[in-house]
């Protein structure tokens, strides 16, 4: 063995010391100073400065901390001393201890920062993960009325607390929050706090054990990786639960997002806690479904279901109607439409929507509107404007949709990993035969894999695989896209950020049109989106286009705050009970200007719910008119058609754990 010099034991000792933090540096920076001082005073004494050892010492430290006094002193050998100790004193006292004070202020500001401490908040939210759901999850949270808050929190809030807990925060993701539309100075009302979601002491940092609601939305699927995003999320639900018990204290309420619904029973039994699951891959695939059945469709979820201006679902309690019908209730509620209610049975809820209108409202019962804002819900007094009553009696069979089999061929360009819930989905409908093109450079094998594997042995939609790439126009052209009925452009997530997986649906919409612009019916066009920014590139373009995120973080958000609109959603949008339907006016006699209280009446005649207007051109700026003023003029022509609130006539059948708790 080697022996260690003697300087090389003073480096090490000296290492250890100023990797200890800031005190022991300073404190080691204080004993050089010092040593400094009293060798300075030493070489100084026998010159004649100072009457004894101690004022030669203390002439030595003035001059290493105080330049000033170097003119001073007198004789060759002082001046060279002082000299001395005031150069050291630029290195020493003045270099080194304003480094380590800077250094150390710069490190605690970058803790700060990246929120480390623990905050004191109760009955707030917490969001776990940064992802591309976030920001709008916080929008539609900090843009929720005063009274969705305090059935939230359970007591009156003027301001509601958002704590976001990920990993690796900085100011970076504080600057994001300024900078986004819609949240701009509330960014102020959210506190960062770093960590990750499997850790006690993050969770802890969060107060998530005090939260209102713990929110954890999904992140996008990662291209390679062995744990997926929803192994993450489960493995957050677990932490949380085991935190809990380990406290022994009551378990918050969580609202988690899962992509593959297979995980679903999974997630629930890993939070024993109140917990509202929302599978994102089948609730996209689920509007999409719906979509490609009722084309225009994507503009009444980009209303209804983004935080975007227009209309929303609403729910309020029955106790503020008990005893009064749902006729009676629509007269004194003119700037809002009923859609129906919620019916407690037990220990379930059952969804009533497009009930007759002479149903009675009990104190357990919740009213379904749609309307601007939340206030719009609230019954007016006697003095305020009131409707004409609309008499809806129950749907009759004659006037129920037509019960025939219907084929459709869709052509869906790209893959991702929703295409299987939506194969699944598709092949779910007992009214409809889709048959299904899928082109993607994906090996074919591998795609029939996926789907096979999603579906477990149900039925499933007939697909017919092309392997190839659509972005090569002679190959587009050899698939004749004007032959389909439908054509669905797919967000890929084999890249890593929105922007590239959009790209290519984008383009390939582009070359789309451009090929279709002589046909004379040309198929429905249906882009998906994972980036918000991306949909002003589409500009005026024909098609429609559904943004994931936004979908998604709105449906998180309204079941954080009112857990009922999940029953509402899955009722709406997916196969059976009562759907949305266009009608053209023709069906209902309509011709010329009438007002929409009228066009109300005279749908509800055949047991059916109006919620607004799509016109064939744009009207005002805008095709879809949801729920417009009762008095306003609508001029129809028989191109245009009523958007209407009715039943199918089929029983829902929703897939196995894919029911609200």
């Amino acid at each position: 063995m080697l022996p260690l010099r003697f300087i090389d034991r003073v480096k090490f000792f000296v290492e250890r010391q100023f990797v200890k933090g800031a005190l022991f540096q300073l404190l080691v920076v204080g004993a050089i100073i010092a040593l400094i001082s009293i060798t300075g005073g030493l070489l100084a004494f026998p010159a004649g400065e100072g009457e004894d050892v101690g004022d030669a010492v203390w002439w030595a430290f003035l001059r290493l901390t105080d330049p000033g006094y170097l003119g001073d002193d007198q004789g060759s050998w002082l001046r060279f001393v002082s000299t001395i100790l005031t150069v050291s004193g630029y290195v020493v006292f003045m270099g080194t201890l304003v480094a380590i004070l800077t250094r150390s202020l710069i490190a605690r500001m970058t803790a700060l920062e990246r929120g480390l401490t623990p905050v004191a908040f109760r009955n707030h939210v917490v969001i776990i993960g940064w992802n591309s759901r976030t920001l709008p999850l916080i929008r539609e949270l900090l843009s929720a009325s005063g009274s969705m808050r305090q059935h939230l929190l359970g007591h009156d809030s003027s301001r509601l607390k958002l704590v976001v807990l990920a990993e690796d925060m900085s100011a970076l993701q504080a600057e994001e929050l300024r900078a986004e539309p819609g949240i701009g100075r509330k960014a102020r009302q959210i506190v960062l706090r770093s960590g990750s979601a499997l850790q006690p002491d993050a969770l802890h940092r969060a107060a998530c054990l005090n939260a209102a609601a713990v929110i954890i939305p999904s992140d996008s699927h990662e291209l390679n990786s062995l744990v997926s995003a929803d192994v993450e999320t489960i493995k957050a639900l677990m932490s949380l639960d085991a935190l809990a018990r380990r406290q022994n204290v009551t378990r918050p309420f969580v609202v988690a997002e899962i992509q593959d619904l297979r995980k679903l029973p999974i997630a629930r039994r890993a939070y024993s806690g109140p917990l509202q699951v929302v599978p994102g891959d089948a609730t996209i695939a689920s509007l999409m479904a719906q979509n490609l059945i009722h084309p225009g469709l994507s503009e009444v979820y980009n209303e209804l279901l983004t935080d975007q201006s227009g209309n929303e679902f609403y729910v309020r309690s029955g106790e503020h109607f008990a005893g009064d019908s749902l006729a009676s209730i629509a007269v004194r509620c003119p700037r809002a439409v009923i859609c129906g209610l919620l019916r407690r049975e037990e220990e379930h809820w059952r969804v009533q929507l497009n009930a007759p209108s002479d149903t009675v409202v009990t104190e357990t019962d919740k009213v379904v509107f749609i309307a601007p804002e939340f206030n719009d819900t609230q019954p007016l007094k006697a003095s305020g404007y009131r409707l004409n009553p609309l008499e809806r009696k129950a749907l009759d069979d004659k006037h129920k949709p037509a019960n025939r089999l219907t084929k459709k061929k869709v052509l869906i360009l790209g893959w991702n990993d929703r295409l299987p819930a939506l194969v699944h989905e598709l092949g779910s409908y007992r009214q409809y035969r889709f048959e299904l093109d899928i082109v993607s450079i994906l090996p074919a094998q591998e795609r029939e894999n996926f789907i096979d594997r999603y579906h477990m042995g149900s039925i499933k939609a007939q697909c017919r695989h092309i392997e190839t790439d659509f972005m090569q126009e002679g190959e587009l052209y050899d698939i004749e896209p004007a032959q389909y009925d439908s054509i669905v452009l797919t967000s890929s997530d084999r890249v890593n950020s929105g922007e590239e997986a959009d790209a290519r649906a984008i383009v390939g919409q582009s070359i789309l049109e451009e090929h279709l612009k002589q046909t004379d019916d040309p198929p429905q066009l249906l882009v998906e989106l994972s980036d918000p920014d991306n949909a002003i590139l589409l500009g005026h373009q024909r098609g429609e286009t559904i943004i994931s995120p936004l979908i998604l973080s709105h449906l998180l958000a309204q079941v954080a705050l009112r857990p009922e609109l999940r029953l509402v959603f899955d009722e709406l949008f997916t196969e059976g009970g009562a759907e949305i339907y266009f009608r053209p006016t023709g069906d209902y006699g309509i011709k010329g200007s009438l007002p929409f209280w009228k066009l109300e009446a005279l749908v509800a005649e055949r047991g059916e719910t109006a919620l607004g207007v799509y016109y064939h051109e744009s009207h005002q700026g805008r095709r879809l008119q949801l729920n417009p003023e009762r008095d306003a003029a609508c001029n129809l022509s028989p191109q245009d058609w009523l958007v209407i609130l009715t039943d199918t006539g089929l029983h829902k059948n929703l897939p196995k754990g894919a029911q609200s708790q």
